[in-house]
């Protein structure tokens, strides 16, 4: 989907990593979460609570996932999911753009 409809977005941005990784939450009114974000080249160590959809919209990256020994390489228009109360690690080789869902436990 490449808008979303009847949606409340919080103005206020989530900024991490000194500003390398920006986003902005999305509420639903059937109570779903979301974020779109932009992460600039690097590399960066995330914690999640919930189970996440990441959708890349744009760019280039390897992901190292909860209990995998080996990273996924991911490029715009590809997808990846993420265990509820977990760590992943991005290595962010060229600007992405996505939209990460938080996903019912």
């Amino acid at each position: 989907m490449s808008e979303f409809k009847n949606a409340t977005i919080i103005k206020k941005a989530n900024v991490y990593f000194d500003g390398d990784v920006v986003s902005r939450t999305v509420k639903f009114e059937d109570g779903s979460i979301k974020t779109l974000g932009f992460m600039m080249p690097g590399e960066y160590d995330f914690n999640t609570e919930a189970p996440e959809l990441m959708e890349i919209l744009a760019g280039k990256l390897d992901v190292l996932l909860p209990g995998e020994g080996t990273w996924q390489s991911i490029t715009g228009g590809e997808s990846f999911n993420v265990k509820g109360n977990s760590n992943f690690q991005l290595k962010i080789h060229e600007a992405t753009d996505y939209c990460c869902s938080f996903l019912p436990a």
